[in-house]
């Protein structure tokens, strides 16, 4: 530079995009971690405290020898298994690194900046990093008194920059569900160009029988999308994969928007084994369901009011109380995931886990 009062090269620094200070952290559940003489337990993760199983392991280990290769990157064998068991054709799969890297390729493929993308809070706490990270604008609709999704609310919030709607059914981190009649009501408000997705991550866990049937839905709604994902309770949460079913104009949009080679060999092999051994995945998830259900049986005998958990965990709405609740489980070896001042989730983990979830809860009742 000729101009002696420019900064020098040296002086200047990369340029990092203003929403980037707009960004809120992602916080991970915390390691398991226990004073001497306890076993320490996650339950902050809402992760499948059982192993893969045997048969997705064996399957992984013979594959583990061409990771030398690239992984297909149409991820072909895994769509195809896909669209047979859910019934659908191939076109309408979408798959990604998780539902969240299928996430960030619906608002990279429907919003631009300053878009709006509308959903309940609390919810996924996902939801607002990748809107944001696209530059798009979050809008966030409280909960009702029931920690259950207000769709009347969500309605009112449309406005003519509003582009996808995220319905997280059941809700993390509070469990609920929305019922099949309320979401078609809802649809019904909806203008057909903005998108609504249905995250269902935690659905295999839901017994509710006035849950949506949202492939029925789907078919039904053109701006309809489902999500789906193989962490929870097919126990692949360190493969990361999932996928979206969608109507083939969104579904190629997807794959559009999809980091080249992002599902590696060794999570498709794994996914299409998984979906082979659905017998044993469903003894597993029932397992889960029971110890749902004993743990919010004891905790309503103790005096807690609790939500309806459709998912693997329970939600404590403890509001101010929530580090001190957090704090007094991490001293008994149990790592627990804290909502600033909302509340505290709590995966259901192994039956030991579970059953000092009761007592750790017990001591909080007898005590507060």
């Amino acid at each position: 530079m000729s101009d002696s009062t420019s900064s020098s090269p040296q002086e200047l620094s990369p340029r990092i995009r203003a929403a980037l200070s707009r960004l809120p952290a992602y916080v991970p559940g915390k390691p398991a971690s226990a004073p001497e003489g306890l076993t320490a337990y996650k339950l902050s993760s809402n992760e499948n405290p059982y192993a893969p199983l045997p048969s997705v392991l064996e399957a992984v280990r013979e594959a583990a020898g061409s990771v030398n290769r690239y992984p297909d990157m149409a991820v072909t064998e895994l769509t195809n298994a896909l669209a047979e068991t859910l019934g659908v054709p191939a076109e309408c799969i979408a798959t990604g690194t998780g539902s969240v890297g299928v996430l960030g390729q619906i608002i990279q493929s429907t919003c631009d900046v300053d878009d709006e993308v509308v959903f309940a809070w609390r919810s996924f706490e996902a939801y607002p990093i990748v809107t944001t990270i696209a530059g798009a604008v979050p809008v966030t609709v409280p909960l009702d008194a029931e920690h259950r999704h207000d769709l009347d609310a969500m309605a009112e919030a449309i406005t003519d920059r509003t582009r996808v709607i995220l319905v997280c059914t059941p809700n993390n981190p509070t469990g609920t569900v929305v019922h099949d009649a309320e979401l078609r009501a809802f649809l019904a408000r909806v203008p057909g160009d903005i998108l609504v997705v249905i995250d269902e991550a935690y659905l295999e866990f839901v017994t509710d029988p006035d849950a949506p049937d949202a492939l029925a839905i789907w078919r039904e709604f053109p701006n309809v999308m489902v999500l789906r994902t193989f962490s929870k309770a097919y126990g692949l949460a360190g493969l990361r994969v999932g996928y979206a079913v969608a109507h083939p104009e969104i579904a190629a949009a997807l794959r559009k928007t999809a980091v080249p080679f992002g599902v590696n060999s060794l999570a498709q092999v794994a996914a299409v084994r998984s979906l082979e051994a659905v017998d044993e995945l469903e003894e597993r998830v029932a397992e889960l369901v029971k110890e749902r259900g004993r743990i919010a049986d004891g905790l309503r005998d103790q005096g807690w009011e609790l939500s309806d958990s459709q998912a693997n965990f329970v939600w404590f709405d403890l509001g101010e109380q929530s580090s001190e609740f957090s704090a007094e489980c991490e001293q008994v070896g149990l790592m627990v995931r804290q909502y600033g001042r909302d509340g505290v989730r709590v995966t259901v983990g192994e039956p030991e886990a579970n059953e000092r979830v009761l007592e750790v809860a017990q001591r909080w009742r007898d005590t507060h």
